[in-house]
């Protein structure tokens, strides 16, 4: 039996520069520690290697110390044996990259940067494909089908790019052939570039990013764990756990008359978890204009327990009445703006920008007067 880790897409380095404050530098962190993951990991199992299917990289200029430290924790996890291949993000076309890598690597790491086979044990050999530049334009896995590997040996390729439409950066003539597996005698297919775990089928498998790095996938991050048996056996892969961070989107649906606080609090995650999770809520469904106050209310009280949390209510549709805007104010100014805003916000010859723009500018406005309220 041959064991090993299949992993991609690290991006490590990555800047994270829609968040504030110190959540960056916990994101980054967190990238850099899954390397100590995925080595426990395998030393648990008892796999001796670790491929990394691109993307190891978030640019193709990470700073010094993000490489230097990297290489670092792997040498560390000696004798656990490192495989790094070039992705679209870091690819060969940044040669003082790769150049640098080639100087700085440990012993116990291999850079993948060539299309030909390299030995991982008795008997099983490593096909490669590595990115020349961030958009080859051609299926970098067709010499797989013709290289030279020892009868009966196991062929495990590598590889980072999309098959049919599973891509982050999608391009037509990038597309791996889906049955490459098949076509070049591989026991196993390892691929990187989509970042939530996928089985195209029982040979070829991506095994999404260890540390997720947005809402798309909403699912917690994997690496995978493979057994071969033999060359013509099928591949064992289990998924486990890796990250640090949950990025979880919440599907809040209000009817009028109910409680959004309360509905808040019953779909958010337990305490001891908010603050290695970043949320999005999304709200739908129709609520009146004290209820979306409170709904705000709701997540400004709950949102320092979360490294980021945030309110998404576009698609969620606000009922209003006079005796809602009476609320704010029976005449002078404010009540003008809450008519003129709310007679905007149903408004068919605006856009649905602008008038989203208005019913969020009422409910701000009801909010406001509430809080100021005698």
């Amino acid at each position: 039996m041959f064991s090993f880790i299949h992993s991609s897409d690290l991006h490590l380095g990555k800047r994270f520069g829609a968040f504030s404050g110190d959540l960056p530098g916990r994101l980054r962190e967190a990238r850099r520690a899954v390397i100590g993951r995925l080595a426990a990991h395998a030393r648990l199992s008892g796999a001796g290697v670790v491929l990394l299917a691109g993307d190891t990289f978030d640019t193709e200029t990470p700073a010094p110390e993000i490489r230097r430290q990297v290489f670092a924790e792997m040498r560390d996890h000696a004798p656990i044996r490192w495989v790094i291949l070039p992705g679209n993000h870091d690819s060969l076309q940044a040669t003082q990259l790769w150049s640098s890598l080639a100087t700085e690597a440990p012993p116990n790491v291999t850079l993948a940067v060539e299309p030909r086979p390299l030995e991982l044990a008795d008997n099983v050999v490593l096909l490669p494909a590595p990115c020349r530049v961030r958009r080859p334009g051609r299926d970098q896995t067709e010499w797989m089908d013709g290289a030279a590997t020892p009868d009966g040996a196991i062929r495990i390729g590598l590889a980072h790019g999309p098959i049919q439409s599973f891509s982050e950066e999608a391009t037509a003539t990038d597309v791996i052939a889906p049955d490459r597996a098949r076509r070049a005698g591989l026991s196993y297919l390892a691929l990187g570039d989509w970042h939530g775990p996928l089985e195209v089928d029982p040979r070829t498998r991506y095994s999404g990013a260890p540390e997720p790095d947005r809402f798309k996938h909403d699912r917690p991050g994997e690496a995978l764990l493979v057994r071969l048996t033999g060359a013509a056996a099928p591949a064992e892969a289990t998924s486990f756990e890796t990250a640090s961070f949950a990025w979880r989107t919440l599907a809040l649906h209000l009817i009028d008359g109910g409680q959004p606080a309360a509905a808040l609090d019953a779909l958010l995650p337990e305490p001891r978890l908010r603050r290695h999770t970043i949320a999005r809520v999304v709200a739908t469904g129709r609520c009146r204009l004290s209820g979306r106050a409170a709904l705000s209310a709701a997540i400004e009280h709950v949102g320092p327990d979360f490294a980021y949390l945030e309110l998404d209510e576009s698609a969620l549709a606000t009922d209003c009445d006079v005796g809602d805007l009476d609320l704010i104010d029976r005449a002078g100014a404010l009540r003008e703006a809450a008519d003129a805003l709310l007679a905007e916000s149903a408004d068919e010859r605006l856009s649905a920008v602008e008038r989203d723009l208005a019913r969020a500018a009422l409910g701000r406005l009801f909010s406001m007067s509430q809080t100021t309220a005698p």
